[in-house]
């Protein structure tokens, strides 16, 4: 690692190279790896090429996010063009992309019969179309997969929904969070995942391990609320989903994983990377198509400092942006003016209502109200759409405020939001996710 940060900040420090050319074989990739802090652009000059499943608009120079890992890839052959300083740049032919299309052929017949069911008067079962689990181990290409898929569906005209369970990295929203939204175009190389329409539970932890049973809680209600929008919306039924999940494969996030299959019905489960986890959801679910897929090669490994500066990065970009061009607000509240609650804590009954014997046990959905305190300082809070607290828990979330300061003397909490105004809500979701600005 260290001769790896080393190199990187050579390569800062030195001049930006002229911009190079790329000509790539039919079926084969250019690999590049972005810095987080030298600007890199791409440019198509010949043929046509698509980053996850999203294709590069000829001839303009196209701008590729800080920290990106990317892969440009060509059906047919094409020529394109990086300008820029990048961390690392090299072309491949061993590329997973045919058995990856191959499987969304077969997704996109599944939902073109669903609609057929559907217009036929079907029933709820024959006009729900895929409902996809992407599975794998930590760095196997899941989000990755995830975005060719959903990509690559919007082409042909579908709305599928894209759900995210990784709560460690995020790529709806921030960290932490369990979300959902539908998917109309194809995603967008600099922008990402869209976020005009998100549904968003507040776990406020990057480990499920925290509050295992809040989490199922909390995909239980994710899951009922896109089921009334499903039971509603024949075109998105049939479009279906494209489930992200964790990297965590053995043990609580195995039996997580299950949990999550069921719960929001899932019908194909594409796992990357591992056989033998294949081996155990195919044993462990008999009814439902578990695919064995090939990882990429172009996977990068990224260490637990790595993940942590990752989720930095992902809360800055949610009040700053992903290119640094926004400016968040900042505002004063009296405390009077919030209340912060914590979702799990505190005992279910006293010891002396339990049975002789018994040990008290620790509520994992329970409320929790918090006093606000300099602790809270650099923490991400969560601004529910509860209109009591008691509808916290079963409530998504409007946004997210960073607090930067706390005056404990005159009762007042300073913070910083997306945008300007007075918080859509009084209640506050507390969270472990932290960021120092600086």
């Amino acid at each position: 690692m260290a001769a790896t940060a080393t190199a990187g900040a050579a390569v800062r420090s030195a001049a930006a190279p002229p911009p190079r050319q790329y000509k790539l074989a039919p079926q084969s990739e250019l690999r590049v790896e972005v810095l987080p802090d030298a600007p890199l652009r791409v440019r198509l000059v010949a043929g046509t090429t698509e980053i996850f499943g999203t294709e590069l608009p000829p001839e303009g120079l196209v701008p590729v996010p800080p920290r990106s890992k990317i892969a440009i890839f060509t059906w047919h052959g094409a020529t394109v063009e990086l300008d820029g300083v990048s961390e690392s740049e090299y072309t491949s032919d061993e590329t997973p992309m045919v058995i990856y299309v191959n499987a969304h052929a077969i997704l996109d017949a599944r939902r073109a019969g669903a609609r057929v069911a559907a217009v036929q008067g079907g029933d709820l079962e024959a006009s729900q179309g895929p409902r996809v689990i992407v599975v794998g181990p930590t760095d196997s290409g899941k989000s990755t997969l995830c975005k060719m898929l959903l990509s690559w569906a919007a082409k042909l005209g579908w709305k599928p929904t894209y759900v995210d369970l990784d709560i460690g990295q995020g790529s709806i929203t921030i960290p932490g969070c369990i979300s959902a939204t539908p998917i109309e175009k194809p995603i967008d190389i600099v922008d990402g995942i869209p976020l005009e329409m998100p549904l968003v539970y507040f776990y406020g932890h990057p480990n499920p391990s925290i509050n295992a049973d809040a989490y199922k809680v909390l995909m239980k209600e994710l899951a009922k609320t896109l089921e009334k929008q499903f039971s509603g919306n024949a075109e998105s039924r049939a479009a279906g989903m494209v489930i992200n999940t964790m990297g965590w494969v053995e043990g609580l996030g195995y039996e997580l994983l299950l949990n999550a299959i069921d719960t929001f019905k899932a019908n194909v489960v594409l796992v990357l990377g591992q056989e033998k986890l294949w081996k155990m959801l195919k044993d462990a679910k008999p009814n439902i198509d578990v695919v064995k897929l090939h990882k990429s090669e172009g996977v990068v490994l990224r260490n637990s400092k790595y993940r942590q500066r990752t989720r930095s990065f992902r809360i800055k970009e949610y009040f700053y942006g992903i290119a640094n061009d926004l400016a968040p607000h900042s505002n004063i509240v009296n405390f009077s003016d919030v209340s912060v609650y914590r979702i799990g804590g505190g005992h279910q009954a006293p010891r002396s209502a339990l049975p002789i014997g018994a040990e008290p046990v620790a509520d994992p959905t329970r409320l929790v109200a918090v006093n606000i305190s300099t602790d809270m300082v650099h923490t991400v809070l969560a601004v529910s759409y509860a209109k009591e607290p008691d509808e916290i828990i079963s409530s998504n979330v409007a946004g997210f405020i960073h607090v930067t300061d706390v005056d404990i003397q005159r009762k007042k909490l300073t913070y910083i939001a997306p945008c300007p105004g007075d918080l859509p809500s009084r209640l506050l979701i507390a969270s472990s996710l932290t960021w120092y600005e600086a």
